[in-house]
């Protein structure tokens, strides 16, 4: 019982300071940003360890300071499916439901494209 009481005694604590974030200016982040673009390829790290910042956050400056595209509405993404009827007649005679359909998508540019769709049911 006597190692288990000595133990538990502190004789002397030493806090260590571990230092404290860094904060970067938008000049000093240009400046990195700037010097690891002009830097060879694959030298980003190199460029990072010299600056004493994380190869990650080098990165993340770089998408930061990228110019952004001057027609964001063109961009490529994603557009919701609508579901239209067909607007006229129905074609006669009316095809059985198992024989499937067509999907039409039209584009932004105005091209459409046509695709059958099969039943994969079997009877």
């Amino acid at each position: 019982m006597a190692s288990d009481r000595r133990s538990a005694q502190v004789e002397r604590l030493e806090v260590v300071d571990t230092g404290r974030r860094r904060r970067w200016s938008e000049d000093e982040k240009l400046k990195i940003v700037l010097e690891s673009l002009q830097a060879p390829p694959r030298q980003v790290a190199a460029t990072a360890r010299r600056y004493g910042v994380s190869r990650s956050l080098l990165l993340r400056w770089r998408r930061s300071f990228r110019p952004e595209p001057k027609d964001v509405a063109h961009q490529p993404g994603f557009v919701p499916a609508m579901v239209v009827a067909e607007s006229g007649p129905t074609p006669c005679p009316v095809a059985p439901a198992s024989s499937g359909g067509s999907i039409e998508i039209e584009f932004a540019a105005g091209t459409r494209m046509r695709s059958l769709v099969r039943s994969t049911r079997r009877r």
